[in-house]
């Protein structure tokens, strides 16, 4: 059942028991029995020990800059280096205001050549732009954070990119793919209306999680669904009969694709509330969003029927699946 986001649980008295309830923990008889109140939603990762937590606007934006840079073929250093400069700048934040006239995600001045100001306030131009400048430094991978990112930025604080730079490697190391299934989101449901199925055999979320995915990393082969809907070919009570569900392709299996899997796998999760997704499932590992998904990805075990073990287990392909009603 779907748990509509910022609603109150009404509990009465039943014989002699007591219930007392005191930020959402439920006490009976003096004995805790439970948190009443869904787990507070936020995302987070943890690559070598160190946590890095963030809002569902810092992993969304977070979670673009990572991905453009995969789909640039961008080493996970460019991701870096860009994520420390978003964060000092805009706090991962898409801002419509800053110093002077700078804008966006990496406050960019529109009196500097960055483009209009509708532009720089798209996280998409205003990241591709950010990296087209940074290839241009000579040998940026192999100079410092601070300065990398000061020779694109041109700050007057050009030290403080370095109070960031700890998080933004988590955060690349996750959303690039490099470390896998390290980054997470609680995600509590709602209700969502119910949605028939378009020409391509899609539910409108879904078919929005599809583009959603192409214009972050490009073009995807992606199937699991066909024109009419399709009837065979999944599991009883798959979502992919009900067209809420897309399969993307990460064919031949190797450490690459694998890495690029993982990259849109996470992605998809930072992404979980404002797409509405209900499940991701790749290589051996599931996330779902609503009451498990405080837990994290967790192991992932194929139904028992005939198959090819390597697509049963999703290890050639990413599974993502929307909310129903």
């Amino acid at each position: 059942m779907a748990v509509k986001r910022g609603a109150l649980v009404a509990v009465g008295a039943i014989g002699a028991l007591s219930l007392v309830v005191g930020v959402g923990i439920a006490w009976l008889g003096g004995k805790r029995v439970g948190n009443l109140l869904p787990p507070k939603e936020q995302c987070s990762a943890t690559v070598n020990g160190q946590l890095v937590v963030l809002d569902f606007e810092q992993a969304q934006s977070a979670s673009i800059i990572a991905g453009i840079a995969v789909r640039r073929g961008l080493p996970a250093r460019a991701a870096t280096i860009a994520l420390a400069t978003a964060y000092q700048e805009s706090g991962l934040r898409n801002l419509p205001h800053g110093d002077r006239d700078s804008l966006g995600l990496f406050q960019q001045r529109p009196s500097q050549g960055w483009g209009t100001a509708q532009q720089v306030q798209d996280p998409y131009y205003a990241t591709n732009k950010f990296y087209d400048a940074l290839v241009k430094i000579r040998n940026y991978q192999q100079l410092a954070i601070t300065v990398a990112a000061d020779r694109v930025q041109r700050s007057a604080f050009p030290n403080a990119y370095a109070d960031h730079e700890a998080d933004a490697r988590v955060l690349a190391s996750a959303l690039t793919g490099q470390s896998k299934s390290v980054f997470s989101c609680t995600v509590n449901t709602e209700s969502v209306p119910q949605e028939a199925i378009n020409g391509a055999g899609l539910t409108p979320r879904a078919d929005a999680v599809r583009k959603d995915l192409a214009r972050t990393f490009g073009r995807l082969p992606t199937g699991g669904y066909a024109a009419g809907g399709v009837t065979t070919g999944h599991m009883e009570g798959s979502a992919h009969y009900e067209g809420r569900a897309v399969d993307v392709f990460v064919r031949p299996i190797s450490a690459a694709n694998t890495t690029k899997g993982w990259a849109m796998a996470q992605y998809l999760v930072a992404n979980a509330d404002r797409l509405k997704i209900k499940t991701v499932i790749f290589s051996d590992k599931i996330w779902t969003a609503g009451g498990r998904s405080d837990d994290g990805w967790r192991d992932y075990t194929p139904p028992e029927r005939s198959g090819d073990p390597k697509i049963l287990r999703h290890l050639d392909h990413v599974h993502v699946d929307v909310l129903e009603q």
